[in-house]
């Protein structure tokens, strides 16, 4: 797959992206665009499946804390009980008792809308990070995970060992309009279809493209 390729590649995502619900990355942007909620649901989603992230959130946790305030007075036991059973759910929840604080010591108060500033936070690593900006900002950022990973690389369009070597790479090859959907449209297309083993090549619409066929 070479840069030229990347509009149709890209087309056909956004094609096959609509015939199938929306990942949990695509999910935040769902709650009501705020970027308090947004920040929350996507650090809980961190190796959690996409339909318990949702479900807790939505259910168990956002009917009772919907401000920073609100997490700085629930005690860290009541936290761990309002996300229960996301993965890690007491590493998680710590991260949220301590993000007030943080967010009010390194930002007074608000929600900082670049990547580098969001790192900074407890619990907030690259990939949550670009979506944050992306989802909460609506500014151009580029979230990887380990199906965007993957699949660029099947693809031949990029040559990276590491999800950070990704990102760099396509912040160099991918045009920037492209950014807020190739993480969405490539993480749908890799839960059904591009998976890590056994991957369901007959019919696939990329075929053409890929290295691993």
């Amino acid at each position: 797959m070479k840069k030229s390729d990347i509009p149709p590649v890209a087309k056909i995502l956004a094609a096959e992206f609509k015939k199938y619900p929306a990942p949990i990355v695509d999910f935040p942007a769902t709650q009501e665009e705020k970027p308090f909620k947004i920040l929350i649901a996507t650090i809980l989603s961190a190796r959690t499946k996409d339909s318990m992230t949702a479900k807790v959130v939505q259910t168990q946790l956002f009917p009772k804390v919907q401000s920073f305030d609100d997490l700085r007075k629930t005690p860290l036991k009541q936290i761990e009980k309002l996300i229960f059973p996301v993965g890690f759910f007491r590493q998680k929840a710590l991260y949220l008792k301590q993000l007030p604080d943080a967010v009010d010591t390194l930002f007074g108060g608000e929600i900082p809308d670049t990547v580098e500033e969001l790192c900074q936070l407890p619990g907030v690593g690259r990939k949550t990070a670009n979506l944050v900006v992306a989802q909460a900002f609506k500014k151009p950022a580029i979230c990887v995970d380990v199906h965007v990973h993957r699949i660029c690389n099947r693809l031949g369009l990029i040559a990276t060992k590491t999800p950070f070597e990704t990102e760099m790479a396509l912040r160099e090859i991918l045009p920037v309009k492209y950014w807020i959907m190739w993480n969405g449209s490539l993480v749908s297309f890799g839960q059904r279809r591009c998976l890590p083993r056994n991957p369901k090549c007959e019919g696939c619409p990329l075929r053409r493209w890929c290295h691993a066929v």
